[in-house]
């Protein structure tokens, strides 16, 4: 609890009970009674009252956020340093006390009549370097420096918003707009435009006693006219874009339509490839097989024809060896239906020969000699 307020209540009632006893002590003394003590109990109320309040007066408390600037009848006017946080002593009746805020303060200039400080319209407005005409809503954000609230006081009192902050703020607007071309204030260069207007509004506060937190630009607004030129604008590159964009999908349709083309020409070129591979890889198996066929038909034959030779070479020595076998096996190999015998050459009689015919047959018999 503020103990400035507690003694600035005691010191109020001091009074109530000064008024109270004086009262008592008039109607006492018009009846005739005795007020000897109740004057004397007077004295001491009038007394305390005069002590309380005087204290009060005195006493002084500063909250965290607040700083206090001392009004003195005798230090030149104003003391040269600020009350700090906490309870502080002036000097009763020769010096008050003022506080300012140090925390922050925003101070809104905006287009909108709910929105700002000023009721209606208290935008900005200002002119860009090609002639066009734009309204700028903005906020200011500051704080009364802790170190220069007696200056800020003797500069501004309790005027700085709007003897400070407000006409500077629209003046370093203005100062900076005029510097911009309109499609510059809009988008190529706004972030060069705040930024260029915070150092400004930081410097002229600085030079004020304040300090800037931060400068919110908040909207551009533009005239009619160029408001619809820009709309216009707006629509047609986004016409603009809409027909890239299709251009673009067209040549993304076309890209895939070429490169499925490719993947199916790829894959016929792989395919007739395997296919003639096949082929050749058929083809030298097949030569392969009949170079193989032709080699073990050749070896058949060559050992064929070995072995024939080798028959004929024991036939031959077995001829050699035995004239008459080849007569022998030449008579055999005669049919046995021959009925004729040939003679030779010099006889020129044919005989048959019944014998040969009975010869092989069943129930055929030869006797010794015939």
């Amino acid at each position: 609890m503020n103990v400035t307020v507690v003694i600035s209540a005691i010191a109020g009632l001091s009074w109530l009970a000064v008024i109270a006893l004086l009262v008592f002590t008039v109607l006492r003394a018009s009846r005739q009674r005795p007020v000897k003590s109740l004057v004397t109990g007077l004295i001491v109320a009038l007394l305390l009252a005069v002590i309380l309040n005087t204290v009060s007066a005195g006493l002084v408390f500063i909250q965290p956020q607040e700083r206090g600037v001392v009004i003195s009848a005798i230090q030149e006017g104003v003391r040269p340093e600020a009350l700090q946080p906490g309870l502080n002593w002036v000097v009763p009746y020769f010096e008050n006390v003022i506080t300012y805020p140090i925390s922050r303060q925003t101070y809104t200039m905006s287009i909108a009549a709910e929105e700002g400080q000023i009721a209606g319209d208290d935008s900005v407005e200002a002119r860009t370097s090609d002639g066009q005409v734009v309204r700028i809503d903005a906020s200011i954000i500051f704080a009364i420096d802790p170190d220069k609230v007696v200056d800020v006081h003797i500069k501004w009192q309790d005027q700085y918003v709007n003897n400070l902050v407000r006409p500077q703020a629209r003046g370093v607007i203005r100062d900076a707009v005029s510097q911009f071309g309109i499609e510059e204030v809009y988008s190529t260069k706004r972030m060069e435009l705040v930024e260029q207007m915070n150092t400004a509004m930081a410097d002229t506060l600085e030079e004020g006693g304040l300090i800037l937190v931060d400068f919110v630009l908040r909207n551009i607004t533009f005239s009619e006219e160029y408001a619809a030129s820009v709309e216009q604008k707006q629509i047609a590159e986004q016409q603009a874009q809409q027909a890239a964009f299709v251009v673009e999908q067209r040549k993304q349709e076309a890209q895939q339509a070429r490169e499925v083309a490719q993947g199916e020409a790829d894959s016929a070129v792989f395919r007739a490839e395997g296919q003639a591979e096949a082929v050749v890889i058929q083809a030298e198996a097949d030569a392969e097989a009949r170079v193989i066929q032709a080699r073990a038909e050749a070896e058949a034959r060559i050992l064929q024809a070995t072995a024939e030779a080798q028959a004929l070479e024991l036939i031959a020595v077995v001829i050699n060896q035995n004239p008459d076998l080849l007569k022998y096996r030449y008579i055999e190999e005669l049919t046995p239906n021959i009925e004729v015998m040939l003679l030779p050459s010099d006889n020129p009689f044919l005989f048959p020969l019944p014998e040969l015919q009975n010869i092989g047959q069943p129930g055929a018999t030869t006797t010794p000699g015939e």
